[in-house]
């Protein structure tokens, strides 16, 4: 899903000449602590909440209130995980849209987008969850997924973690898959050497001992 795609049409633009009780106003009704700021069109930066609030007086134009403004703004064509990695960086509540004439197409509510990134990673699917433990050379998903599939199991979605510098044994892949019960996909792994750090399943899962299970939901929860 691209940047264009995700824009939220609800979330309005400010301009210079907006006051800074509109601006805050707009804030608390569409419950984000920023906005964008545009001027005939163009893209100008990030309005925060916090910055305004300096303000002595609600009467005075944003533009006269705000002399340098946050710069941060993705594509149409950027990809939602670019989009999210940018989130993560600058700790933004939205992003703007704009195009490649500098022109603002619209907003990205960081909730929505959170929602997008989930449903991408098929995190509202039913399913189990299995951590491969791994050293970094010995990765390959074409053969952890023919595995997996001669088991009747379907990979819904992959994260693989690389492992920290002098630490090559320590890189860990993440799998969704579309079953429960995955006991026989854990046999199979484990008959060919991959090594199960965790594994998430709301059927019981007899390979796998209660202290790794316990393990799982201190690995979720950190």
């Amino acid at each position: 899903m691209l940047a264009a795609e995700l824009i939220d049409p609800m979330l309005p633009a400010l301009k210079p000449t907006d006051s800074v009780g509109q601006a805050l106003d707009w804030m608390q009704e569409h419950r984000v602590g920023q906005l964008v700021l545009t001027d005939q069109g163009e893209y100008r930066g990030v309005v925060s909440e916090e910055l305004l609030m300096d303000a002595a007086d609600d009467e005075r134009p944003v533009g006269e209130v705000m002399r340098l403004f946050e710069q941060t703004y993705v594509l149409e064509e950027q990809h939602l995980f670019e989009v999210l990695g940018l989130v993560i960086q600058h700790q933004m509540e939205i992003v703007a849209v704009i195009n490649e004439g500098r022109e603002f197409s619209g907003t990205i509510s960081v909730t929505e987008l959170l929602k997008q990134f989930a449903q991408e990673l098929g995190v509202q699917e039913g399913g189990a969850i299995l951590i491969l433990n791994m050293n970094e050379r010995d990765y390959s998903m074409s053969e952890i997924s023919r595995l997996i599939e001669s088991n009747n199991v379907k990979i819904i979605s992959s994260y693989f973690s690389s492992a920290a510098y002098g630490m090559p044994d320590r890189s860990r892949l993440t799998l969704k898959l579309n079953r429960r019960d995955i006991t026989p996909v854990i046999s199979t792994l484990e008959r060919f050497g991959y090594q199960i750090e965790a594994a998430f399943a709301n059927t019981p899962i007899e390979s796998i001992d209660q202290e790794r299970l316990d393990s799982l939901l201190r690995y979720l929860n950190t």
